[in-house]
């Protein structure tokens, strides 16, 4: 039963790194597009409220409008979006994949005995 629950565990955290790594690098694609293509902002008023850059984007049907401040503003919004999700749960199922494959797997897959005889605590503490 337990082999069987490991099977599972890695599976599922395999998919999860796989989806949310996809999430995390399409994200930072599209801020480095967004960068790239962001223009000077057209109203003056926009300039002296700090607005470093614009730009007018179209999806779905749906017409949006991005401006990239050079700091923060004196006033955000009570609702801010954040974009670090996908990094910090890419990390987190890494790290789980490395605990589950290589630590608690460490006799199959970090000790080669005809190397070293280590035990698998050992093992865990030199990797």
């Amino acid at each position: 039963m337990e082999a069987y629950l490991v099977d599972w565990l890695n599976l599922l955290g395999r998919w999860v790194h796989f989806i949310t790594g996809i999430a995390w690098i399409g994200s930072s694609f599209y801020f480095v597009w967004l960068d790239n293509h962001l223009e000077a902002p057209q109203d003056s008023a926009d300039v002296d409220k700090g607005v470093g850059g614009e730009i007018w984007s179209v999806h779905g049907g749906g017409f949006y409008h991005a401006q990239k401040y050079r700091v923060a503003p004196p006033v955000l919004p009570s609702t801010l979006h954040w974009f670090k999700w996908e990094a910090y749960t890419t990390w987190m199922s890494g790290m789980f994949l490395l605990a589950l494959v290589y630590w608690y797997g460490a006799e199959v897959y970090l000790i080669d005995q005809s190397v070293a005889e280590l035990t698998p605590v050992a093992a865990v503490g030199i990797a």
